[in-house]
């Protein structure tokens, strides 16, 4: 299956397991990862990619859960961009983590994750008052493309 749009997107991402969905998820991340400085991202990447214990992503969820609430920013006239692209960064990075217990029966996280980092990238756009569409939803297809059929090949 090649990924064309969002629809085969979605369900995509929905036959992947947990921890498949983490470590896609945080492919996604590091396409936008320049857009947050915290060194807390980059160790929650670094979690995600790996076969990490619930003690170990439940511990970096909470951190990166606290980080969500500092970098909450609101929209208005006088939004910096730039501030509000970090928090999706991090919101993604939050959603990529979420432990097993919290997702309930919404276990779709690498959309979550995805969807957040679109949101990251539109706000840069926003900043740099540019008319050049960086289409992340396109980049995510082909990481998923390319992370799909590397899974395929090892099994």
């Amino acid at each position: 299956m090649t990924i064309k749009n969002d629809q085969d997107f979605k369900q995509a991402l929905s036959g992947l397991s947990i921890v498949e969905q983490r470590k896609l998820a945080a492919q996604f991340i590091e396409s936008v990862e320049k857009l947050n400085d915290d060194p807390l991202i980059e160790r929650a990447l670094k979690t995600a990619k790996v076969e990490s214990s619930d003690n170990e992503i439940e511990d970096v969820y909470r951190q990166v859960k606290s980080l969500a609430v500092k970098t909450y920013t609101s929209c208005g006239d006088e939004t910096d961009w730039s501030s509000q692209a970090a928090h999706f960064v991090v919101t993604a990075t939050k959603a990529c983590l979420t432990p097993l217990p919290h997702l309930g029966n919404k276990n779709n996280l690498a959309w979550k994750c995805a969807m957040q980092t679109r949101m990251a990238r539109n706000c840069e756009m926003i900043e740099a008052d540019s008319d050049v569409v960086d289409n992340e939803a396109q980049k995510q297809y082909l990481i998923a493309n390319d992370f799909l059929a590397t899974s395929a090949e090892t099994k």
